[in-house]
């Protein structure tokens, strides 16, 4: 690979700088001239798994309305083949397996009756940062059509995207104040307060902004506990707002409600800004929303967890566990072992059920701290106006 070759966070830093400089990022821009969101969830349609936020903002970018990413290899073991001349698109993601090819001993691909090529998972002894390059499936033959893909994977969806917005808010149980003309979320009352939905131009609009304020509210001090002391146009407070909006575009893509992050010019020129100084800081922001975009769907599914089940002695891989001033991530469970993440500073370790902080996590995630009513004399620090 070429010496001048640039990372991706520095490739994604400058294609943003640019963007929200001309006013034509995701951010700044929701729906595109053909009327089609900005900002699609990137999907692999051979696993059925999604891409991490800085890959899916980088595949975003690139302007296509089909969903769908992939290898040349795993196209090639579905029996598809990439278009001449196709140019990828980089991602970088943490390694702990990978699909090969299943060979004969002669070295010759294996066939099934379908035609298409056996694989296997193998899986690696420890974790290793791995690049790719993906290709959408506009540039890919003989896959079906986008359409089919997306009836197959609206099979069995109970809910519209407006019922799920209104399921998650829902599960949050976080305080929510209706009236006035203000959205923001006031971290010292711990309140989240909205203008009455009825003000919105339509529904979507509405679930749309208590996403994003519902993004601020996990960065209260029992949830994921994010630095958030700067005041209204600090750099600190611009901070803050790149990544709760970039949590309610991951989630919007996720619900499929789309996101609208409003006319808030003052907060592009800041990232522009911040993205030029520093172009690591776009992999910062990508994790922190990762994270709050986890806490927050994973809040249902854990809701729906308790109604089937009297009692959970475990964790479960994506849980967000707040516990002794800080918050730990399960990342993945191995055998007996979980991998896991402590606060905001990327350290990782593994732990045992026999370890005494496995017994602390699993109490404290099933006993989340019981929210108090605040005095109405009590101070205000309003986030995310």
């Amino acid at each position: 690979m070429s010496k001048n070759f640039k990372p991706l966070y520095v490739q994604l830093a400058e294609t943003l700088v640019k963007e929200l400089k001309a006013g034509t990022s995701p951010f700044q821009k929701p729906i595109k001239e053909n009327g089609l969101p900005a900002f699609v969830k990137p999907i692999n349609p051979i696993t059925g798994k999604g891409y991490s936020a800085m890959n899916a903002i980088n595949l975003a970018l690139k302007g296509y309305d089909d969903p769908r990413w992939m290898s040349a290899d795993s196209a090639s073991y579905a029996g598809y083949l990439v278009k001449e001349g196709s140019k990828g698109t980089l991602i970088n993601f943490p390694k702990k397996s990978e699909i090969q090819a299943m060979r004969t001993p002669d070295g010759e691909k294996i066939k099934g009756a379908d035609g298409k090529t056996l694989t296997r998972t193998v899986e690696f002894d420890r974790v290793i940062n791995e690049k790719a390059f993906l290709f959408n499936g506009t540039q890919i033959k003989d896959i079906p059509s986008l359409q089919e893909f997306l009836e197959i994977a609206a099979e069995g969806k109970k809910l519209s995207p407006l019922e799920q917005a209104e399921k998650l808010i829902s599960d949050t149980k976080a305080t929510i104040v209706h009236g006035g003309q203000e959205a923001y979320y006031d971290k010292i009352k711990d309140e989240i307060h909205l203008p009455e939905k009825s003000t919105f131009e339509n529904d979507t609009k509405y679930y749309q902004v208590a996403v994003h304020q519902l993004a601020h509210w996990t960065g209260h001090e029992t949830r994921l506990n994010r630095p958030m002391e700067g005041r209204f146009g600090s750099l600190e407070y611009a901070k803050e707002e790149f990544r709760a909006a970039t949590a309610a575009m991951l989630i919007g893509g996720e619900l499929k409600t789309g996101h609208q992050f409003g006319s808030h010019a003052a907060y592009a020129g800041s990232w522009a800004r911040m993205l030029k100084d520093d172009p690591f800081e776009i992999s910062r922001v990508s994790s922190d929303a990762q994270k709050i975009a986890n806490f927050l769907l994973s809040i249902g599914q854990k809701q729906d967890v308790k109604q089937t089940t009297t009692s959970n002695d475990t964790l479960t891989k994506g849980d967000v566990i707040a516990y002794n001033d800080t918050f730990y991530t399960v990342l993945d469970k191995r055998g007996k072992s979980f991998e896991m993440e402590k606060g905001d500073t990327g350290e990782r370790f593994k732990m045992k059920p026999t370890d005494n902080l496995f017994a602390g996590l699993v109490a404290a995630r099933n006993n989340p701290p019981v929210q108090q009513m605040k005095p109405e004399e009590v101070p205000t620090q309003k986030i995310g106006r």
